[in-house]
């Protein structure tokens, strides 16, 4: 698309020539309303060094790709791996893919590079049955029952298994006398096994997304495997999508742009703990491309 829009651009040789030059000049910083500048990345140099040499291979399907292979979801051979950042997530993630939603227009894509320990990628309908797992697993989506964030814990409660100690962690059993001192062993209150047992089955394991246009999710969201589990719907947030839905407000969010705000809010209302960047690298693909394309719209006339 970038290539589009400069070439069908009416501009001369010599001013096509200096926009192209200019990209490599600006920065994300270049531009005020940028709401990605304040992000934490990785150096970017990698990009910047393989949008010069253009297309390159993907290592596994020999396909020519531009930064990376979105059908093997590996980086192309201009782009080592060593040199793109690995993000350690604190749960698990399953991306439902539409089978209409075109490979090189999706984002999921790089929460795979860039979490690959803990991001899995299904194409509908192959997806996994989650009825034993309710209890811990969550599903992005909103509607007049999804619930806050914040709100997940609570919730989960539904689905847990009965709040009990395990048989080998019997509070009620009598005292366990040591052979080297004859003194009972600690005695654990009995609400607070249940108590712990409550906080260990309520706790988020897995959350699911799906990658599809808002038009196509309805074949997925009314899938009976996705039946019953807890919906969450994210605050609303301006997505930064050069690839906008048309006719849908701003707020519909990229499936990367989702996956980074919820585990941001994850962090902060679930977790309890300072947001420091933890998960800003989830977006170091994304943020780069929509610098360029921004940049090549400011060139273009098109802004």
């Amino acid at each position: 698309q970038i290539t589009m829009s400069l070439s069908s651009s009416t501009q001369g040789p010599k001013k096509r020539t200096e926009c192209l030059e200019s990209l490599d000049l600006q920065t994300p910083s270049s531009f005020q309303d940028n709401p990605l500048q304040q992000l934490q990345l990785a150096s970017q140099e990698v990009l910047e060094k393989a949008k010069k040499s253009g297309r390159s291979k993907c290592p596994r399907c020999s396909s020519s790709r531009m930064f990376y292979c979105y059908t093997c979801f590996v980086p192309v051979e201009t782009v080592p791996t060593k040199e793109i950042p690995t993000v350690k997530l604190p749960l698990k993630i399953d991306i439902i893919k539409h089978p209409n939603e075109t490979d090189g227009k999706s984002t999921a894509v790089h929460a795979k590079l860039l979490a690959p320990d803990d991001v899995t990628i299904y194409k509908y309908p192959c997806i996994p049955e989650y009825e034993e797992k309710r209890h811990e697993i969550a599903l992005i989506f909103p509607g007049p029952n999804s619930v806050s964030v914040k709100d997940i814990a609570f919730h989960l409660q539904k689905y847990t298994k009965k709040g009990a100690c395990n048989s080998d962690d019997d509070c009620s059993k009598e005292p366990v006398l040591k052979q080297a001192k004859i003194e009972p062993k600690e005695e654990r209150n009995p609400n607070e096994c249940i108590s712990n047992s409550r906080n260990e089955d309520t706790r988020l394991r897995k959350i699911i997304f799906i990658d599809s246009t808002w038009n196509q999710t309805n074949k997925i969201i009314t899938d009976e495997r996705l039946q019953g589990l807890l919906q969450i719907e994210l605050k609303t947030r301006k997505t930064c999508f050069w690839r906008h839905q048309k006719g849908k407000p701003d707020t519909y969010l990229s499936t990367i742009e989702a996956i980074y705000y919820f585990l941001v809010d994850y962090h902060q209302e679930i977790l309890k703990e300072n947001y420091k960047g933890q998960y800003d690298n989830l977006l170091f693909f994304f943020s780069f491309m929509y610098t360029l394309i921004k940049n090549a719209k400011c060139c273009a006339g098109k802004e």
